[in-house]
């Protein structure tokens, strides 16, 4: 409980007022949890879709990337926002670090944030209005699921951050239990479809963390961030094009 809880405090802003220390075994325990968060953030995603869906379709679709936006309060997003900086810098592997950990934004940053905002505004506008729960649950859940494969199985960039600090404590054991629970879950939901969509967000996750070894070395939280965010536009993308074969 005191990892689920620790986790749903770290990834969310859903308020919780119980003080819990960053340790590694609780840590190590959280990692279970993260696909079943995001399916947590998926679903006030949705309801946030469905009453502004009342309005019409883009008014729904701009609830669903607001409730996204108000569930973590932004924190993928600012991850996203400075592997951008960093990464597009065409600079150092020690000076990426750097402007990484900095915490202003600079013209990547902005782009990426404007890039990320509009991509789910137009593909969440265009979801079949039947289909958008199981799309906002399984797409935040199977994100958060990537995010826990780099944090398990990577190696950190960075030493002494929270990046770090998460590989470090991260047991292969909570995440295999975890990813065999929501896989078993998701398939139960949406059978192929999810399994495609699933396929693609992993793969695109295992993509960025090649490329995040070739830039930096290794990962960190923020590529951790921009993992969870760039995978879901990936999903919306898979979404949009399976479903003219596949529905969820």
């Amino acid at each position: 409980m005191k990892s689920f809880i620790l986790m749903i405090q770290f990834m969310t802003r859903i308020p919780i007022p119980i003080e819990i220390k960053m340790e590694k075994q609780t840590i190590s325990r959280g990692i279970f949890f993260f696909p079943f968060i995001g399916m947590m953030v998926g679903a006030i995603s949705w309801g946030l879709y469905f009453l502004f869906g009342f309005i019409n379709h883009e008014m729904g679709a701009l609830g669903a990337v607001a409730g996204m936006l108000i569930a973590t309060g932004g924190l993928h997003a600012d991850g996203l926002s400075d592997t951008f900086d960093g990464f597009f810098s065409a600079r150092s592997r020690e000076k990426i670090l750097e402007i990484m950990k900095d915490s202003r934004t600079g013209t990547f940053g902005v782009i990426a944030i404007v890039f990320d905002l509009l991509s789910r505004y137009i593909m969440i506008k265009n979801l079949d209005p039947d289909q958008a729960f199981l799309t906002l649950i399984l797409l935040c859940g199977s994100s958060r699921l990537g995010a826990a494969m780099l944090i398990t199985f990577g190696k950190s960039a960075r030493k002494g951050g929270l990046g770090e600090l998460f590989s470090a404590s991260a047991g292969k054991v909570y995440f295999l239990i975890s990813a065999a629970a929501y896989i078993a879950a998701g398939f139960f939901l949406a059978g192929l479809s999810f399994l495609i969509l699933l396929s693609a967000m992993l793969l695109f996750c295992l993509v960025l963390m090649q490329r995040s070894y070739k830039i930096i070395g290794g990962l960190t939280g923020d590529v951790y961030g921009a993992a969870i965010e760039l995978s879901e536009i990936i999903g919306l993308i898979t979404v949009m094009a399976v479903g003219k074969w596949i529905s969820f």
